[in-house]
């Protein structure tokens, strides 16, 4: 009788905490892919010729890989994703261990505690990588995977070293990129 009039208090919190951490995660989902450059600019056939030298290429190679890096991770995630399709058991793997990425690495806001012990943020880096490696190489398709990432690090780097940079655009200043040698034709 002494809790009568009472509102019960944990069964009205979950459902509302469900849905904040679900719009979090949604905004910051949005603000990764926001990183994402647009995909003419970034296959703009006027901004590809071969490189002048070794070091105008590694310069090309830095910044291109700075201003691209989430189309390029996509490149390379979409280049994965096809080369599992013949191993549907590591593709589900690899999906499972995605998800376990954005729930537990990239979409947290607060520190992941387990039996009330604050796990360290490497530590989950760490685990998880190992976890993702141990679960990819049990599937058997260990050559797939590595033959696949070869393959996207190529279309990366010949991509990178052959676009010239000298009309990226850096929004946040309102100025072009700093583009060494390679800015020139």
């Amino acid at each position: 009788m002494t809790n009568y009039g009472t509102i019960p208090t944990s069964s009205t919190a979950g459902p509302s905490a469900n849905i904040e951490y679900l719009s979090r995660a949604k905004e910051r989902i949005k603000e990764g892919l926001g990183a994402r450059r647009p995909w003419k600019l970034m296959f703009n056939f006027h901004s590809i010729n071969f490189p002048g030298n070794l070091s105008e290429a590694i310069t090309r190679v830095r910044t291109n890989v700075a201003y691209f890096r989430m189309n390029y991770a996509m490149i390379v995630l979409l280049i994965l994703f096809l080369s599992l399709l013949w191993h549907p058991i590591s593709l589900l793997v690899f999906v499972a261990m995605m998800a376990a990425w954005l729930f537990l690495y990239f979409l947290r806001d607060e520190p992941l505690v387990v039996f009330r012990r604050t796990i360290d943020d490497r530590v989950v880096l760490v685990v998880l990588g190992v976890l993702t490696i141990l679960f990819l190489l049990l599937t058997d398709a260990t050559t797939n995977i590595l033959v696949s990432l070869l393959i996207g690090a190529v279309v990366v780097l010949v991509h990178a070293s052959f676009r010239r940079t000298d009309d990226l655009y850096d929004e946040e200043s309102g100025e072009g990129l700093i583009s060494g040698p390679s800015s020139s034709s």
